[in-house]
């Protein structure tokens, strides 16, 4: 048996539930475990023999064989082929099966069969099961004999040259259900689309003008099971002329060679499952057929087909030309799905380069070039976008209040990834209790330095309507309450498996978000980097050109950014009062760049004025700290302040929630200096207190910021451990030698420190 012999059953590679054992009742519990593709019975409407090669011994027989053929099944079990259709037509399919390798370039085969005496026109439709046994259906023959290709192309040819020249995916789809229901007669012809998940929507549908519409219909993905969808892959089409057909089981029931159940999988007489009947009847459908839409090998869709006005079937020539038909859709949808991927990423490229050149221009916020003209909302489709950069908080449409946009821009830089999507936010965020008409869905771009932009959708219900009218009144009103399948049960399943959940964010979109993301990325850090040059220059500028040369103590200090030009708001000063006396100081003001060395600036100035005035270090941390909370509320800083008689080597300090100095000796660690620890700066209510204490002769005082301390991935008291350990061992050691032994290269902070040494 060749490659393209090669029998595929309906559950290979699918990775469903295991399977009911055949004959287990069927109800609405386990219908997602029913294992359709071995029902041990087929539709009525023809005959199927089960027949082992080489020999053509029958296995297996329909029951029907009697009603429809004239034989009984005692008179065919176990008997060569020709018992059941003549010897003539027998030789007929045994020399199909034996010279072509696919069988279904040879189907149907006509075939004229003696039935109580008369001879009667019928279609063999040959295919091959597991196990290497040869399935006959044999049909009531109707329409154009013979059947042959020419005829169904002839069939379809205007429908495919119509597709060809459809320019939308809508055109297409609306061409098939009009040429489907032209060629096969049916009252309604529907084309079905699934999403990522499976769940359907009915986007196209040509019908009688009595019926009611079921355009827009969604349903759930566990309306078709995944091994419904499965053996759809593999069997492109599939017909039930009655819906209120008896089915005729196989007889025997196991087959006796392999002794197991027959796989129907490519049957096209295949007994289908008692829940999608019901569903039918619910409908008022009295006959259906479907034929699978594929993409790449998968289900894409389906083109559905109801008959209302009693039973119908359509002849195999029809049903060919039918299945040639959404095969060629198949491969124009794909076509088309493709070239509208293309046109779309080509239009997404068009708005983000007018978008990018806009935030070239560094002296407008980066806001106003991302919600201009055009904006994000024209980049990626979404109800509304907030862009949150620079301390430039701004919203473009339909978008939460500021506490939900910063509990998922939190969420998104939790998940660790560049672009966080998700679909619904009410799982990834339960405890905010979302208004899904506001944020069911969001994608979020992770920026430096806790900035983003995200994208909000509402929640797909709002956008749903269903045959212009989201209730269909039509259909409500004739079901009772006995009804447990039916479209509109379909629906409302479908809204609750949507409820709270948006339209999921599209691989392009998703591809349109991350070029978007390099781009700022590269925006602010051009930005950024030029706001740094400006602060280091200001920091800079605000650091002492010199400090006192003392004529016996030794007063050093080093200043060392930050990596990466990550200017934070590290100071110190140093200077003597009118009596002698030596002031040093050393403070970090929270945060980074041009904000926090201007805040540093002031406070600088403001405590230097105050202590060379006079004022103790702890009335002027308190003088400071006024000052900030009146002039600078948002403002936050630490300081150490002290002042140094420098012929005693007495100290009176005061600390605002800075690490305490270090007092340096001969002792193998250096030691905490005894200050009294109080809160930093911008802290109401604080009154500060100073501390007293003597450096001795051949001693030392270091102060230093938590740059010096501070590593990734390391508590600081094994920082401060560190540098006890490294003073000790040069206690007179300069702050540029202090520096260059604690430094390593995860150093996120600037760096102060200040060594004051007594001969």
């Amino acid at each position: 048996m060749t490659s393209s012999q090669r029998w595929l059953s309906a559950t290979d590679d699918l990775p469903v539930p295991d399977l009911l054992p055949a004959g287990t009742p069927i109800d609405l519990d386990n219908c997602a475990r029913e294992p359709i593709h071995i029902p041990g019975s087929v539709q009525p409407r023809g005959v199927l023999a089960v027949v082992r090669e080489p020999d053509f011994e029958i296995r297996q027989v329909s029951a029907n064989v009697a009603e429809l053929l004239g034989r009984s099944v005692d008179d065919v079990l176990g008997r060569p082929l020709s018992e059941l259709m003549g010897a003539e037509q027998a030789g007929m399919v045994e020399q199909a099966a034996s010279t072509f390798g696919d069988l279904s370039q040879r189907n149907p085969l006509a075939c004229d069969i003696d039935v109580a005496g008369q001879s009667r026109a019928f279609d063999a439709i040959l295919h091959r099961g597991p196990g290497g046994v040869l399935l006959v259906e044999i049909e009531v023959a109707y329409g154009e004999r013979p059947f042959s290709f020419p005829n169904t192309y002839q069939a379809v040819r205007s429908s495919v040259e119509e597709l060809n020249r459809a320019d939308s995916l809508a055109e297409l789809y609306a061409i098939t259900a009009r040429a489907v229901r032209d060629l096969t007669g049916f009252d309604r012809v529907m084309v079905y689309r699934y999403d990522e998940d499976y769940n359907g929507e009915v986007v196209a549908e040509c019908k009688r003008e009595d019926l009611n519409s079921f355009l827009g219909l969604h349903y759930p993905s566990t309306d078709i099971p995944a091994q419904a969808r499965a053996l759809y892959e593999k069997n492109w089409l599939r017909l039930i002329d009655d819906v209120d057909y008896t089915p005729a089981p196989l007889v025997p029931a196991i087959d006796p060679d392999s002794g197991s159940e027959l796989d129907l999988t490519h049957a096209t007489l295949r007994s289908v499952s008692p829940i999608h009947i019901e569903y039918l009847q619910n409908m008022g459908v009295h006959a259906s057929m479907s034929i699978s839409l594929l993409r790449h090998g998968r289900l894409w869709g389906l083109i559905a087909c109801h008959h209302y006005a009693g039973p119908h079937l359509p002849p195999f020539g029809t049903r060919a030309a039918a299945e040639f038909l959404g095969s060629t859709l198949s491969l124009r949808l794909v076509d088309r799905f493709e070239g509208d991927q293309l046109h779309k990423r080509l239009s997404a490229q068009a708005v983000l380069a007018k978008i990018t050149a806009a935030t070239l221009d560094d002296r407008e916020p980066l806001s106003a070039a991302l919600l201009g003209a055009p904006d994000l909302l024209d980049l990626v489709a979404a109800d509304g976008v907030v862009v949150d950069m620079q301390g430039d908080y701004q919203a473009l449409g339909s978008v939460p209040p500021p506490h939900v946009v910063s509990a998922v821009a939190n969420w998104a830089r939790g998940a660790g990834d560049e672009i966080a999507g998700t679909d619904c936010l009410s799982h990834e965020l339960p405890e905010l209790n979302l208004d899904p008409e506001l944020a069911a869905g969001a994608l979020a771009l992770n920026l430096p330095d806790g900035q983003c932009a995200i994208w909000f959708r509402r929640e797909v219900l709002r956008s749903v309507d269903w045959g212009g009218d989201p209730h269909n009144k039509t259909i409500v009103l004739g079901e009772g309450d006995e009804v447990r399948l039916s479209p509109r049960k379909s629906f409302d399943r479908w809204r609750e498996v949507v409820r709270q959940r948006s339209d999921p964010w599209s691989l392009s979109e998703m591809e349109s978000a991350e070029s978007l993301r390099r781009h700022l990325v590269e925006s602010l850090y051009r930005r950024t980097r030029g706001a740094l040059r400006v602060a280091e220059r200001v920091q800079r500028s605000l650091l002492p050109e010199s400090i006192p040369a003392l004529p016996e103590w030794h007063l050093s200090a080093h200043y060392e950014p930050a990596a990466g030009d990550n200017v934070g708001g590290d100071w110190y000063d140093a200077f003597e009062l009118r009596d002698g006396r030596l002031i040093v100081l050393i403070g970090d003001v929270a945060g980074h760049g041009i904000t926090a060395a201007g805040t540093m600036a002031q406070l600088r100035n403001a405590l230097r004025a105050q202590l060379f005035a006079g004022a103790t270090p702890a009335d002027a941390l308190d003088q400071l700290n006024a000052f900030c909370l009146h002039l600078m509320p948002s403002a936050f800083a630490t300081v150490v302040a002290a002042r140094v008689d420098l012929s005693s080597g007495q100290v009176e300090a005061a600390c605002a929630g800075h690490l305490k100095p270090y007092l340096t000796n001969s002792s193998p660690t250096a030691s905490l200096a005894p200050i009294q620890l109080s809160p930093p700066i911008g802290i109401k209510g604080v009154t500060y207190e100073a501390s007293t204490f003597t450096v001795e002769p051949g001693h030392g005082l270091v102060l230093y910021s938590d740059g010096l301390v501070e590593r990734r991935g390391e508590s600081i008291d094994d920082g401060l451990d560190r540098l006890a350990e490294t003073l000790g061992r040069a206690n007179t050691a300069p702050a540029s030698w202090i520096w260059t032994e604690m430094a390593s290269d995860n150093i996120d902070d600037d760096v102060t420190v200040v060594a004051l040494r007594r001969p």
